[in-house]
């Protein structure tokens, strides 16, 4: 009967301990602590309710404190329920015999109590602390109490805990304390107002110090080195320094910080950070500090990845967190913005995948419109025809922009988007060909995530901060020739967008890279990967102010280079070309597959399942008479000696292009008088105006003064222009007739020597 009361009543007071709610104190949230990839504190934030109250390390607090804190505080703490019966008799029998309160009997659950629900030291209060403390251990277990203990510890001030305190005193973590520091922090939660490290108060924290490791070494709760005496460890004890104040907490990388708690719902306390590299990454950056902002420019970004893994190794958000200045706490480095020339690599990877063009490939270059888009090359000059490797090195637009066109603007975004770009638009037909130079906007960590699949043969890597976040399944973004054949062309080293300072000294080793300048001079960009890693930088100002000084190859370039220098990881073999890349015969002129006339052909590579199909054109056998030299054909042919020579034929715009800027051509035997009629041809077209154009005249100035050019390819010569019905001129092959406009609409139509005809339609009107 008795034993069941008993059972009773036990179950109803652990039904009530359930019921009755925990202090709220318990469930305060700690500091936001941010780790390096080596378990180190990189960056601490004051929690919710204005503490520093850091959660103790991964691995534990130093077991060698825990049993000191146990000998000193609460020896029996795994044995009694929270309040100890011993040391209350004990406590009652040293005051009773003192006649005043000498002694306490309060344990660790107790003091956890008085942190978590402060009240006043009253002997009412000590009744209820002691209920409370029942219940604690009735809820909780015992690791659960030790562990309150330890993070709300009170150590001066807003510091509370074990783990601040370590770092506010020590500039370490909790995880491995010295002797001395372990007696520093057993003795100043027992009065912390005054024995909280302050200057000035050097000696009477020796003297508190040395005090309690004598009790703790007299208690076991210290023990000295094997070797070594208690008397030399008390010694070593009474010698060390003792903290003047606190010292301000690890606050490395606030960008980072501020970015993981405005985007991320959990923030991770461990990163990939590394130390190293964040460090000479914030080195090379405050370097570079003082000629950056003379120029106009207030941020910087810097992304660095192992590319092998996708981990992010470093994370530069601007120039100075605490400067103060407007969006200096922005971390530039999640900030979308104009990556200016920076998507051409990917932009040819992408053609070389899709069978539309090969890096030999020949490529027109000069003034050209697409519709209302007149793209123009950085530099203001054009080459007429270059090749497209050469292109990309020089970074040229329009090559670029026709290259887009001919791929197609969707399927490239397509690309860009399973490369981990999430900051595109999704409206159908928002973007046009001027992604091709820089026409939307990315973050530095996207480009950063492309130029990782780059360097991984094509393969994505998803960047992450986390090391114990899930993996996402890696997405291809380009095939893995595609990115050899392009890394190949970014290891070029005569190029316009290497570093100035780099042509007189050393070049990082096998690295690949591109700049980028956004239009206006708004970002500069720089980008690139070494053998295990890829670096992106930023440079500009996050209100879109422009400088002249933001060019990638001036500003971004130098920094990209000092940090892949220093990261000095080592040369990555470029190896042999991968085994989706075969050699085909092109021609050696334009670079396609050659024609029936093309003189010869030369090796090159191309994906085995894609090869572009289109022939060369540039070439044709011309039929020369051997007395005159002239060209003859197969009506005036007759009673002459002939011979068939290979000749270049190119197209009538860049001919008429170069003839414009005085570039010589190879020269073409002319026809004989007796052969025009056999002058050959390609179908007319008219090249300007284009169809709907409107041409917009300038207020102030005759019209007669603002004559509109006619251009036309192919057909027989000579073009004879009409506009309207009126004739315009008569013009030879590659050259302009002009026409004096007037306000309406207008059709335009050309001849040839043949009859045949094309014509386009356009309006003139005054700008407003």
């Amino acid at each position: 009967m008795g034993l069941g009361l008993a059972l009773a009543a036990l179950l109803m007071l652990g039904a009530l301990a359930r019921g009755v709610p925990l202090p709220p104190r318990l469930g305060l949230a700690d500091s936001v602590v941010l780790r390096w990839s080596d378990g180190g504190v990189a960056h601490a934030a004051l929690s919710p309710d204005g503490r520093w109250r850091l959660p103790p390390p991964p691995g534990g607090v130093d077991p060698a404190y825990l049993a000191a804190l146990l000998a000193y505080e609460d020896q029996r703490f795994y044995l009694h329920p929270g309040v100890d019966p011993l040391a209350v008799l004990r406590a009652v029998g040293q005051n009773l015999r003192a006649g005043r309160v000498v002694s306490g009997a309060s344990t660790l659950t107790l003091q956890a109590v008085r942190l978590a629900e402060p009240r006043p030291r009253t002997l009412g209060a000590k009744a209820v602390e002691a209920l409370r403390a029942l219940h604690l251990e009735a809820r909780l277990s015992k690791q659960d109490i030790l562990d309150a203990y330890l993070r709300l510890a009170p150590f001066g001030g807003n510091l509370e805990g074990v783990e601040t305190a370590a770092w506010a005193f020590f500039g370490h973590d909790a995880a491995h304390l010295s002797p001395d520091e372990i007696a520093l922090l057993v003795a100043i939660p027992q009065d912390p107002s005054a024995r909280a490290p302050r200057p000035g108060r050097a000696p009477a924290l020796r003297a508190v110090r040395g005090a309690v490791a004598r009790r703790l070494v007299r208690a076991g709760g210290l023990r000295p080195a094997p070797g070594e005496s208690e008397a030399a460890l008390l010694a070593r004890i009474d010698a060390a320094p003792v903290p003047d104040g606190p010292r301000p907490l690890p606050r490395r990388v606030p960008h980072v910080s501020a970015w993981l708690a405005q985007s991320h719902s959990v923030v991770p306390s461990s990163t990939t950070l590394d130390r190293g590299v964040q460090a000479l990454a914030e080195r090379v950056v405050g370097g570079a500090r003082p000629s950056i902002e003379v120029g106009g420019i207030g941020g910087v970004a810097v992304v660095v990845v192992e590319h092998g893994s996708g981990a992010l190794r470093a994370l530069v958000g601007g120039l100075d967190f605490w400067s103060g200045a407007d969006g200096a706490q922005i971390p530039a480095f999640a900030v979308p913005r104009s990556p200016g020339s920076a998507l051409k690599p990917f932009l040819l990877g992408a053609a070389i995948d899709a069978g539309v063009a090969l890096p030999e490939h020949l490529v027109e270059d000069h003034p050209r419109r697409f519709g209302a888009y007149a793209p123009v090359n950085y530099d203001g000059t054009w080459d007429g025809v270059v090749r497209l490797d050469d292109a990309l090195a020089r970074s040229l637009n329009l090559p670029f922009v026709a290259l887009l066109g001919e791929l197609g603007v969707e399927r490239f975004l397509g690309l860009l988007r399973g490369g981990g770009v999430r900051s595109l638009r999704t409206e159908p037909g928002h973007y046009g060909l001027s992604v091709a130079a820089g026409g939307l906007a990315m973050t530095p960590l996207e480009l950063a995530g492309l130029y990782t699949a780059l360097a991984r043969d094509g393969t994505g890597a998803a960047l992450h901060l986390d090391p114990a976040a899930a993996r996402r399944e890696e997405a291809r973004v380009l095939g893995p020739g595609a990115a050899w054949l392009v890394r190949r062309i970014l290891r070029w080293k005569d190029r316009p967008d290497l570093p100035a300072r780099r042509l007189a000294g050393a070049v990082p080793r096998a690295i690949h890279w591109k700049t980028g300048t956004s239009f206006g001079n708004r970002d500069a960009w720089a980008a690139g990967s070494g053998a295990r890693y890829t670096v992106v930088v930023w440079a500009g100002n996050l209100n879109q102010t422009p400088s002249a000084r933001l060019v990638g190859a001036d500003v971004a370039g130098p920094l990209l280079f000092d940090i892949l220098e220093g990261l000095d990881d080592g040369v990555r073999d470029p190896g042999s070309p991968p085994s989706d890349l075969a050699p085909v015969q092109v021609c050696p002129v334009s670079g396609r597959t050659p024609g029936p006339h093309c003189p010869q052909a030369t090796g090159a590579l191309a994906r085995i399942d894609a090869v572009p199909s289109g022939r060369c054109s540039l070439h044709d056998t011309i039929e020369i008479d051997i007395e005159t030299g002239l060209r003859v054909g197969p009506g005036c042919r007759d009673g002459r000696a002939t011979v068939r020579r290979p000749v270049v034929v190119w197209p009538d715009a860049v001919a008429r292009f170069l003839t414009d800027r005085h570039r010589a051509l190879p020269a073409a035997s002319p026809w004989h008088p007796a052969c025009t009629a056999g002058a050959a041809v390609t179908p007319l077209g008219v090249v300007h105006p284009l169809p709907g154009a409107v041409a917009l005249l300038l207020p102030g100035l005759p019209a007669t003064d603002q004559e509109i050019p006619l251009e036309a390819d192919g057909g027989a010569p000579p073009h004879t222009w009409f506009v309207d019905g009126q004739l315009v001129g008569t013009v030879a092959p590659g050259e302009r007739a002009w026409w004096a406009p007037r306000p309406g609409a207008h059709e335009a139509v050309v001849q040839d020597a043949r009859g045949r005809t094309a014509r386009v339609g356009f309006r003139v009107e005054w700008r407003r």
